[in-house]
């Protein structure tokens, strides 16, 4: 079981991640903005993050950077789930230090894959 924090501006997706990962045993905290995920990183440790790349108030790139400033989360698995599938985008989260990436729309399966291959 892992501890888990979602951050995604769509609650609907967020549910949708929720449940997958809840089936399988793991805790999940959720989040619709990067301010609230990055305060909640500073006051509990998690296991694993899962990130969207397109949101308003801080963009994924941006959220994955301030992630890995944390001295408590250089090396935590970083999932970008998004509806973006150019390489130079990839590429771009690749450098800021996401692990894996997902393309939207993605099955329950494909997620917990995922998720098991990168939080070992």
């Amino acid at each position: 079981m892992k501890k888990i924090l979602a951050l995604d501006d769509s609650a609907t997706m967020l549910q949708s991640i929720k449940i997958s990962l809840l089936r399988k045993g793991h805790q999940v905290a959720t989040f619709t903005k990067g301010s609230e995920a990055l305060d909640m990183l500073g006051k509990e440790k998690f296991d694993l993050i899962i990130t969207d790349l397109n949101m308003p108030e801080m963009d994924g790139i941006t959220f994955i950077q301030k992630v890995r400033a944390l001295s408590n989360y250089k090396f935590t698995p970083v999932i970008v789930l998004t509806t973006e599938s150019q390489a130079a985008k990839k590429e771009q989260a690749r450098r800021a230090g996401a692990t894996a990436w997902i393309t939207k729309p993605f099955t329950p399966e494909q997620l917990l894959g995922v998720v098991e291959k990168v939080a070992r």
